[in-house]
């Protein structure tokens, strides 16, 4: 991995083919103008949601196409989540990077049929998982052959409806020599706070700060033109907006973090 911030950064779910040209749009403009690495994320489907009246997608097949052609139109790696062995053979198709879930993360069978694709795998850490224990999630990608490998914090569970983030985490998965990402949208939700999940906006900024200090590889996080009428993750998604300012810091942090070792 080069010596630019990577960005995995895109509204969560596909809505529409507009949604993506637009935020794509943005956010390459300014990781090209920040002189960092883009990386599109969406998903295609979402198969893990809060209540079943949620959102789930507008059809697989369709989004899958939107990706590949906002893949081609921007000249951009795309990103999308898998769920099953079967989605990662249909998906890889289409996209550049497949990413394990943190709830599948343990997953052996899902983690080694994404790796035998020969994409770049990007696995999610479970919020109920030890950042020592993601070393044995990047060990089943690696026994494959695939070593393009990426690790993802998010947040651990604390109680009921929230999440905390143990830098420490960034620290330890950091040893283990693949690319440490942290989420800095998921780390501020409310899970299953009642009929969807919640989230603290307001914290993304200083969190996202926080990471690139102590010394990551990449930052990733979801953004929507109008967060509040976003058909997934409404609570916790960063206006498009304010991405500017908030990837300018984030760049600034990570610069001066490059300048001081102590990872």
């Amino acid at each position: 991995m080069n010596d630019k911030l990577l960005v995995i950064a895109g509204p969560c779910v596909v809505e529409s083919k507009k949604l993506l040209k637009d935020t794509a749009g943005i956010l390459k403009f300014l990781c090209d103008t920040l002189n960092c690495e883009f990386i599109f994320k969406s998903s295609y489907k979402k198969a893990n949601r809060t209540s079943v009246d949620s959102f789930t997608g507008i059809g697989e097949d369709i989004a899958l196409q939107y990706l590949k052609e906002i893949k081609e139109e921007f000249n951009v790696r795309v990103l999308t989540d898998i769920h099953s062995v079967e989605d990662a053979e249909k998906a890889a198709q289409y996209v550049d990077v497949l990413q394990i879930p943190a709830f599948l993360c343990r997953q052996t069978e899902l983690l080694q049929a994404a790796a035998r694709t020969g994409k770049t795998i990007n696995i999610k850490k479970g919020q109920f998982m030890a950042p020592e224990d993601m070393k044995k999630a990047i060990d089943k990608v690696v026994a494959t052959g695939n070593n393009d490998v990426m690790v993802t914090e998010r947040g651990s569970s604390f109680g009921y409806h929230d999440l905390v983030v143990d830098f420490r985490s960034l620290v330890i998965m950091k040893k283990f020599g693949y690319p440490v990402i942290f989420d800095a949208t998921h780390s501020i939700q409310q899970p299953s706070l009642g009929k969807e999940s919640g989230g603290r906006r307001e914290f993304v900024p200083a969190l996202a700060r926080a990471a690139a200090a102590v010394g990551i590889n990449g930052i990733f996080f979801e953004t929507h033109p109008e967060p509040e009428k976003a058909l997934s993750d409404s609570a916790s998604q960063l206006p498009l907006e304010d991405v500017d300012e908030f990837l300018t810091d984030v760049c600034n942090f990570y610069e001066c973090s490059k300048q001081i070792t102590f990872i």
